[in-house]
């Protein structure tokens, strides 16, 4: 019985010891996060107002840019040179970013720092005309703790892909014979011929040669695509027959396609 009774005192004293390491942990856990957020949002406010004297202090002198489109940059000076070129060379041309909210994630990286990553959009303003959102992409940098100092040491920007505002229109659910009636073959004067037709997985599918895509149903007979600010209108007949279609861009119409079978 004394035997017993020891095995249980290690057992619930193990279970405190381990209940403490894991709050510390978390309280630990929840410092990294709070900083490295506060760093990423210092770094992202400057970005977006091409505050370039607060940007250049936040990375290392051997500071890592790798892009999937524009490839590897090295060293604080190139990176400053890109940044004062690319992003902030024409002020009459402006990218904003943001975070797309829920996608962050911050990991500990033992004995040098952090990592955070995420994904996030680009919004486009050229001249007078309206914002528009024109990317999206992953992002993940690696923040690095020496000196007392947190500075970027590696910054990963990936997955570029053309996005528009149609990525937050609710989508109409409609059935396969509510879609059937859109099929068919099409003619536009800029674009040639356009192939509509349901896809294997019963969704209307838009083939206009250059360019294969899903159209995702806004109203009954209005349309969208999420890769392009492009609206698609399909009009009737008096008998209920499609007889064509409208495309709009950024609510301008740009093209007529007529139905030909």
């Amino acid at each position: 019985m004394t035997l017993k009774l020891k095995n249980f005192s290690t057992v619930f004293l193990l279970a405190g010891l381990l209940c403490g390491t894991m709050g510390t942990a978390q309280n630990s856990q929840n410092d990294l996060t709070k900083t490295i957020l506060e760093l990423d949002a210092t770094f992202w406010k400057a970005y977006n107002s091409c505050d370039l004297t607060t940007f250049r202090t936040l990375f290392t002198d051997d500071i890592e840019f790798y892009h999937d489109k524009g490839g590897l940059t090295e060293t604080l000076p190139l990176f400053m040179e890109q940044i004062s070129e690319n992003v902030c060379g024409n002020k009459n041309v402006r990218l904003r970013r943001e975070v797309l909210e829920g996608s962050v994630n911050i990991y500990p990286l033992n004995n040098y720092g952090a990592i955070i990553s995420g994904d996030h959009i680009f919004y486009l303003k050229e001249g007078e005309t309206k914002e528009r959102l024109v990317e999206k992409a992953k992002f993940t940098n690696v923040w690095k703790f020496e000196n007392e100092q947190w500075k970027m040491s590696r910054v990963l920007s990936y997955d570029h892909q053309p996005v528009s505002e149609n990525i937050f229109k609710k989508e109409t659910i409609l059935s396969k014979d509510e879609l059937a009636i859109f099929v068919g073959n099409y003619k536009a004067p800029k674009n040639g011929p356009v192939k509509i037709f349901l896809s294997e997985q019963g969704k209307l599918t838009m083939d206009a040669g250059r360019m294969v895509a899903e159209l995702h149903s806004e109203e009954e007979n209005i349309f969208f695509i999420k890769e392009a600010p492009l609206v698609f209108e399909f009009i009737k007949d008096a008998d209920g027959k499609i007889i064509k279609f409208t495309v709009k861009e950024n609510g301008k119409q740009v093209e007529e396609a007529i139905k030909i079978n």
